[in-house]
């Protein structure tokens, strides 16, 4: 600890950590995230890519796991194997971007299996073909074509309206048309309203409000009030305060 009082950030230590995360294949935790590995992978190379050490990671591995979760529809599934969804597609799309090799991918078809998901009607979209909508699909539907420069093959005007209808009294917005503010919602909502050109639908000065009161003591920040803070509700929070450019509003 140095004299403030603020820990090192130990980075060797966290890339130790992230590298021997594939290696430890027979514990339960790695069982039971089988399902969502695409996500899990993207966070790796994300954080090893902050830390400056991407090229510790097994690139080439990495590419030809991304690869073979793909189907024939354009869309990625968590793992090999399993069925496509928009979350894992933005996944895979994401790691290929952090390795500069969107060339590996057909972008048209990738446009094609988002486009499928969208309501045409409300402008939602769905997460899979079993059709659970949520504005976390939005988002991630607007910011994986936004990767691949094809944005333009959805109705954004349309998708926008819908998750201006999650919009809440607080300011804030929920999974769907009345569903309760948080933290997580918020940070999928303003980030497919700023991908689409969307943001004058928030209330950027109740939302701020909103979203500061959600530090504690502690200095960390929960995702709805009276819950505990934790590291991915901090994230979502300052994300989303720097996109309506309020971050300064906190400590």
């Amino acid at each position: 600890m140095d004299e403030e009082g603020m820990a090192e950030l130990l980075l060797e230590k966290h890339a130790e950590y992230i590298r021997n995360l594939d290696t430890e294949t027979d514990t339960f935790e790695y069982v039971a995230t089988e399902h969502l590995r695409m996500s899990g992978v993207y966070w790796g190379v994300t954080a090893m890519a902050l830390m400056d050490r991407l090229d510790q990671m097994d690139g080439e591995g990495i590419l030809s796991f991304v690869r073979e979760c793909q189907h024939p529809c354009g869309g990625f599934g968590g793992n090999i194997g399993h069925d496509p969804h928009l979350l894992y597609t933005l996944s895979a799309i994401q790691i290929l971007a952090l390795y500069d090799r969107l060339d590996l991918v057909d972008a048209d078809l990738v446009a094609e299996y988002v486009l499928g998901l969208q309501n045409r009607l409300d402008g939602s979209f769905m997460g899979d073909e079993w059709g659970e909508v949520d504005t976390r699909f939005t988002y991630c539907a607007f910011s994986c074509l936004s990767i691949l420069h094809r944005l333009d093959r959805v109705d954004t005007v349309l998708g926008v309206h819908f998750v201006a209808q999650c919009g809440n009294f607080d300011g804030g917005f929920g999974a769907t048309p009345g569903d309760e503010s948080h933290a997580g919602q918020i940070f999928t909502a303003v980030g497919a309203l700023a991908i689409g050109g969307g943001l004058a639908n928030v209330d950027r000065e109740l939302l701020g409000w909103w979203l500061c009161e959600r530090q504690v003591k502690a200095g960390g920040l929960n995702g709805r009030p009276e819950k505990l803070p934790d590291v991915c509700y901090s994230w979502w929070v300052l994300a989303s305060l720097s996109i309506i450019e309020r971050r300064d509003w906190i400590s």
